[in-house]
């Protein structure tokens, strides 16, 4: 049922889905650097600060906080952040789709965004004033680094650019860091972390399993699209199951399975009720 609906909004809003966002984002960081450089205070106007939304009708923080790059450290490895950034975002838009890459990410900025006004009406109710510099785009980031790898979690990377090490580890060594943090820190961390990763806890429990996908499937997978691509007269996809294509129905969803040996799509109806299709040596077991 969650599936259906998630397919139906998709129908009707996927059309406004940005293509190559991560470009975007990118260059959005690219710009907070450089006011960084010639004039680091004005970055102060820029942050996500209810107090200064609120009190003071500064109403382009709600958007201009996303200019603020993670790091503001030397240039050599910011510019190395950006494009290994840029990377993975690009895989996990053509693996997840344009449009649920685009939901992921404005959700992690709307929960980012919904987290400050709610620590903020706290503020109010005890009568403080606290710093919200915090709630910026690093956990954002941090969120695309997850979902990486969880999707992609034996998927290698150079590590100091020497050491070569899955992403999933990496992203173990991440997910204990923000528990330390949390450990470690006050009511302001918790609700940072929290709001900013909230996208990815919805994310994993929702699509737990069937979101990991391995080198191999990504070949496989990349191979049979340019496959069908190239073949004249031939739908591009066809449902492992019922056989329907997207001529029999254009409001059909499909999606390749990463738990099965090979290439095998299949509709909306079929993605989670069918049998895995195993390997040969494991057909019998």
């Amino acid at each position: 049922m969650g599936s259906n609906f998630s397919s139906k909004f998709e129908r009707k809003f996927g059309k406004y889905a940005i293509p190559n966002i991560s470009l975007y984002l990118i260059i959005c960081y690219a710009v907070g650097y450089l006011i960084a450089r010639i004039n680091p205070l004005f970055l102060n106007y820029l942050t996500l600060d209810p107090f200064e939304i609120f009190f003071h009708g500064q109403v382009w923080r709600l958007i201009t906080w996303i200019l603020i790059p993670p790091s503001l450290s030397n240039f050599f490895f910011t510019a190395i952040m950006l494009v290994f950034y840029y990377s993975i975002g690009t895989q996990l838009e053509r693996t997840w789709g344009t449009y649920r890459y685009n939901l992921y990410l404005f959700l992690g900025m709307f929960f980012t965004i919904i987290g400050s006004f709610l620590l903020f009406i706290f503020c109010l109710i005890v009568g403080i004033r606290i710093n919200f510099g915090a709630f910026s785009t690093y956990y954002i980031n941090m969120s695309i680094f997850l979902a990486y790898a969880a999707t992609f979690p034996d998927m290698q990377v150079l590590l100091m650019f020497i050491i070569p090490i899955k992403v999933k580890w990496l992203g173990i060594v991440y997910g204990a860091m923000l528990v330390f943090e949390c450990l470690t820190g006050g009511l302001v961390t918790w609700v940072v972390i929290g709001s900013s990763l909230l996208n990815f806890v919805v994310f994993f429990l929702t699509s737990r399993n069937h979101i990991h996908m391995s080198p191999k499937q990504m070949k496989r997978r990349h191979e049979f699209k340019k496959q069908t691509q190239s073949a004249a007269g031939i739908t591009k996809h066809k449902c492992a199951i019922c056989g329907r294509t997207e001529k029999d129905d254009p409001t059909l969803e499909f999606r390749f399975c990463s738990k099965c040996f090979g290439n095998y799509e299949y509709c909306q109806y079929h993605l989670y009720t069918h049998e895995h299709v195993r390997p040969p040596h494991e057909a019998g077991k």
